[in-house]
């Protein structure tokens, strides 16, 4: 478990998140040799769905906090029933640290029979009764093991934090816990010296480098490595760690790139969901963001997704992005609260806390009887999240323009070059770019 690493992408992850973290393990896997697993940091959005639905790949497991569980520190210790002679948890004992679990016939866990219990029960049998002085050892190897073992010990679900039960740990007296299913059923035993120093989860981050988007209680994980291609603003680390930031428009460019480099070529499902990610970033290579190295990754994962017997056999690069386009635009069939929260970046400048959503839509003439229902939603994600204010952006993807809606327009942003429509958004032409239009106009203004 200590050796696993987690490649994984940053909260309300997008097409180009889960692809890269899906791309970027595989791609560890075969050519280091890692033992790594993608994972992903929130719900998968409806355009992802499609393309891993189309490329026939499932979606990486969730992954939302990286506190450790109890479920690392547990072992899985032989074990023994209630009336079984004393004998088995004899022998049970001497082959662990001196303890033996019992547990029910149904699974659940009844005590552990340990030096403490047993003392305790050799105690009661001969104690201050002369009579019973000559009570031979077999005799008491005979004794039932629910009549030898401490029935108090805590017990502590597998799958919850440690951090959360640190105190009752330490306010024990016993060194020794029970770990259980969330049915209650047996899982293990965990000690006490383990649970204060457990092992750390091992990350690399994917398409993001910033701690507010990141998974949660990053600081108790050992981060590793980081590819991106955003802006800088990465946490610290007590050791140097690989750092990659570069000036593409999407990480699955990054990762066709060293897959190459490599001397591999993805499997035909992966290359799908890296062109995707590709894709979804640049809206088909016309994104301000896209690059010369864009162009050519698109063609070299093409290459490869499109090969004869594949899923994607037969589809191009135009059509394929316009299929994963037209999977995440639209705003009838999405609810609001989905909507200015699925594609969501937090961020702080001039002493304000605020976020960005973002939804792309095939026209902007649909937004007119949405926008009542939107601005709610916006308004109740900025109390939810304790913002100062919030922005949703809606993407026209064939238009290439954008509408912004702003709850709490701070004084800094009444400068925007975007001007304000009867309707109370923003018109902003030709804007299409989150992290190289929009974003730095608003940290621009914000910051001087």
């Amino acid at each position: 478990m200590t050796d696993q690493i987690y490649v994984i992408g940053h909260v309300n992850p997008d097409t180009d998140t889960i692809a890269a973290a899906m791309g970027y393990a595989w791609l560890l896997r075969e050519r280091d040799g890692a033992d790594t697993i993608a994972a992903r940091a929130g719900a998968v959005n409806p355009q992802t769905a499609w393309v891993l639905a189309k490329v026939e790949l499932e979606a990486p497991p969730l992954l939302n906090d990286a506190s450790p569980r109890f479920e690392a520190v547990t072992r899985r210790l032989d074990t023994t029933l209630p009336d079984a002679p004393l004998r088995e948890a004899w022998a049970i004992a001497a082959r662990t640290w001196g303890i033996a679990p019992v547990v029910s016939e149904d699974g659940t866990p009844c005590g552990l029979v340990t030096g403490t219990s047993l003392f305790r029960l050799v105690n009661q049998l001969v104690g201050p009764r002369p009579q019973h002085q000559d009570l031979r050892l077999v005799e008491i190897l005979n004794i039932p093991c629910r009549e030898a073992c401490n029935t108090e010990i805590p017990k502590f679900a597998a799958s919850s934090r440690i951090r959360d039960s640190l105190n009752r740990i330490l306010r024990e007296e016993g060194d020794d816990f029970f770990v259980v299913d969330e049915k209650g059923l047996y899982v293990g035993v965990c000690r006490q010296r383990d649970l204060l120093n457990p092992p750390r989860l091992k990350v690399i981050l994917v398409d993001h480098n910033e701690p507010r988007q990141a998974i949660a209680n990053l600081d108790e994980a050992e981060l590793l490595e980081i590819l991106d291609h955003h802006r800088l603003g990465n946490p610290s680390t007590h050791v140097p760690i690989k750092f990659t930031v570069d000036i593409v428009g999407s990480t699955s460019t990054l990762v066709s790139e060293q897959v190459e480099e490599a001397g591999l070529a993805a499997p035909p499902p992966l290359a799908g969901i890296l062109l995707a990610g590709l894709l979804a970033d640049t809206l088909i290579l016309t994104s301000p963001t896209t690059t010369a190295r864009d162009q050519k990754a698109a063609e070299r994962l093409g290459r490869w997704a499109f090969a004869r017997g594949s899923p994607l056999a037969g589809e191009t690069v135009d059509s394929y992005g316009h299929q994963i386009l037209g999977a995440s635009t639209g705003l009838s069939a999405r609810d609001p609260a989905e909507v200015v929260s699925t594609d969501l970046k937090l961020y702080e400048a001039g002493g304000y806390r605020f976020a960005i959503a973002q939804a792309e839509v095939t026209d902007l003439v649909q937004l007119g009887k949405h926008l009542p229902d939107l601005n709610q939603a916006l308004t109740a994600l900025r109390d939810k999240r304790a913002l100062d204010f919030a922005m949703l952006m809606v993407t026209d993807v064939v238009g290439s323009s954008s509408r912004l809606l702003l709850t709490d327009e701070p004084p800094e942003l009444s400068d925007l070059p975007y001007p304000p429509q009867p309707d109370g958004t923003r018109l902003a032409e030709g804007v299409v770019s989150r992290k190289k239009q929009l974003l730095p106009v608003v940290l621009g203004l914000l910051e001087s």
